[in-house]
């Protein structure tokens, strides 16, 4: 049970504390030392890992602040609008975290205190400290996270999977003994980016309808693209992170045509797929990555989070196609009747 925020703390201490709160950008080195954090309470989101935080900077502005026991994230949207994060600390602590989030926004920056993407066990547990009184929550429907179970993905087994292996069973009727499955190395970098420019830009010249944010809000997911683009490239040239990421691709003729990259929550036996990439040419080549990669690189994994769908409909047919066992849901956390100081 969580308990509420302790009253041993006077406010002029917890104003003292926010002002000494320094947020800043995070690196690679941050992501890979700060990483026993997200996994110190319940969390099934696909933020209960550092790697998409890190790949999605770009785009979010992503910054933190390590404060004695935790971890307190920041994203920062285009048109200047400042969104807090529920904090990485001991379950117990996220009611009295919230609190000093709330003091540095308001008493600090001189803002309304928002969250976005806050996962639903962390609002649970506010909601049983009472620490939301005096806020609006709003789920973002599109922004929901899709959890599948992790042996049915590796297997396919089932009738209801039978479209899937009909689409592997074509494609290796086409290509068998002319592909492979490899865990890629650093090595590998400069065709994987090579092979990532060349879906970026057939993505640019067909064109995508509108997305929806965390915040709810409609966004162009070309931008999204850029900055994910530019993220990945920062992974896949840093030879340190090939030890914390799960990266693979397949080979058809000796060529990368297809590679995904994840993380994993070992407390929740989680695994968290941020990206997955293939030539939308090849039949049945993204049901063959989607597979192999869980296969050889998740054998431990009890639950896959595939993240959200952004509120574009041909993603999230792909994504209901192969029967989410639940949703990780997220919700947009606003200040009610803020007054500035």
């Amino acid at each position: 049970m969580n308990t509420s925020i302790s009253e041993d703390i006077s406010e002029d201490m917890m104003l003292k504390m926010a002002a000494g709160m320094e947020y800043k950008p995070l690196t690679a080195e941050d992501a890979m030392r700060l990483k026993p954090f997200y996994s110190i309470r319940p969390n099934k989101s696909c933020d209960a890992a550092p790697l998409c935080q890190y790949i999605y900077r770009y785009f979010y502005r992503v910054k933190f602040c390590e404060f004695e026991d935790a971890l307190l994230i920041m994203f920062c949207s285009d048109d200047g609008e400042i969104y807090g994060f529920l904090p990485y600390c001991r379950p117990e602590k996220v009611a009295f975290y919230f609190k000093l989030q709330e003091i540095y926004f308001n008493k600090v920056l001189k803002m309304p205190f928002a969250i976005t993407s806050a996962d639903e066990e962390g609002v649970e547990l506010l909601k049983e400290a009472g620490a939301l009184d005096g806020y609006d929550i709003e789920e973002i429907e599109d922004a929901k996270d899709y959890l599948y179970d992790a042996e049915s993905l590796r297997t396919l087994a089932g009738r209801k999977y039978s479209k899937k292996r009909n689409h592997i069973n074509k494609f290796n009727q086409i290509y068998d003994g002319r592909w492979e499955y490899r865990k890629l190395t650093y090595e590998d970098r400069c065709e994987v980016l090579a092979f990532l420019r060349l879906w970026m830009d057939k993505k640019v010249s067909m064109g995508e309808s509108e997305g929806v944010n965390e915040s709810g809000d409609e966004f162009d997911p070309m931008v999204e693209l850029e900055a994910e683009f530019k993220g990945i490239q920062d992974v896949v040239n840093d030879k340190r992170l090939y030890d914390h990421i799960r990266i693979g691709g397949i080979f058809i003729d000796g060529r990368l045509e297809a590679f995904s990259m994840g993380d994993y929550n070992e407390a929740e036996k989680l695994a968290i797929i941020d990206v997955e990439k293939a030539n939308e040419e090849i039949p049945g080549l993204y049901q063959v990555i989607n597979q192999q990669f869980a296969l050889n690189e998740y054998p431990e994994a009890e639950l896959i989070n595939r993240e959200d769908d952004v509120g574009i409909e041909g993603l999230r047919k792909s994504k209901m196609s192969y029967y989410p066992s639940g949703f990780e849901r997220k919700y947009l956390i606003r200040q009610k009747d803020y007054r500035p100081c």
